[in-house]
């Protein structure tokens, strides 16, 4: 059997502040294989972003181990990508100058690096803007620049943190298009954390929902939908999820 990319092994988590200890995940375990597309959905402060922070190597878990390739995490893997929910983009450098950002970070950009954010930016509808600044771009349009950002370090998995919420109906469908166009065909692993039911089962391989805290898996659906985000809105089998993940996420947040 094929080991996991990455590998929660029966992780929690507490947090402490003035008012105490508060117990965010019990005893989380969850395995994400390459090329799978993973959902997590939940209550409102449940956790989900703990998970993306802890895969990252932002945080160490109190007891239990994350791995990512059989090596354990001990601080932010250097081919991750993380996309949240604000493009945080550098308001004084250019697109381009942005997305070759966490290159620059590592190495000077070599000219293959310069060209794949060049295709990057193409396939994102950016090239006549490559030498724009953030501040000429609209939403939309910043946080493609953010996913290039994202893609042109060349991750081995990606973190998604509601990277969608911020935007209207039809760009945030469009742009979650444009994201699994570019993860098609890839050996990358993506985990998304999203509070809207149609975006996860639109794109995800996998939905899991998970509990009020301290958080663990409450059920996992798999998808068995194909093509694209809009494609598999069409399908007459999206509302059947749609409904059953809907209904459990309402009954436990009740």
């Amino acid at each position: 059997m094929e080991s996991p990319l990455l590998f929660f092994d029966h992780v929690s988590m507490r947090y402490h502040d003035e008012s105490g200890e508060t117990e965010v995940l019990s005893d989380f375990t969850l395995k994400v294989n390459s090329g799978e597309f993973i959902a997590l959905l939940g209550p409102s402060g449940c956790g989900k972003s703990t998970v993306l922070s802890l895969a990252a190597g932002l945080l160490k878990p109190d007891s239990g181990h994350v791995y990512l390739r059989g090596q354990e995490i001990k601080r932010p893997p250097l081919h991750m990508g993380y996309m949240l929910q604000h493009d945080h983009l550098f308001p004084w450098l250019t697109v381009r100058e942005n997305a070759l950002v966490g290159i620059r970070v590592r190495q000077k950009p070599t000219a293959q690096q310069i060209a794949y954010v060049d295709q990057l930016l193409a396939a994102c509808g950016l090239a006549d803007f490559a030498n724009a600044l953030p501040g000429q771009l609209s939403g939309g349009m910043r946080q493609r620049a953010a996913l290039v950002r994202t893609l042109s370090v060349e991750p081995d998995f990606l973190l998604l943190d509601e990277p969608f919420s911020a935007l209207d109906a039809q760009t945030r469908i469009q742009l979650s298009d444009e994201v699994k166009q570019q993860l098609n065909g890839s050996d990358r692993a993506t985990i998304l954390v999203s509070h809207d039911v149609s975006e996860a089962v639109s794109m995800a391989d996998r939905v899991l929902v998970l509990t009020h805290r301290p958080t663990h898996i409450l059920s996992e659906h798999r998808i068995a939908l194909r093509g694209t985000p809009m494609q598999r809105r069409r399908d007459d089998h999206f509302k059947d999820y749609f409904d059953v993940i809907w209904k459990e996420l309402d009954v436990h947040v009740q």
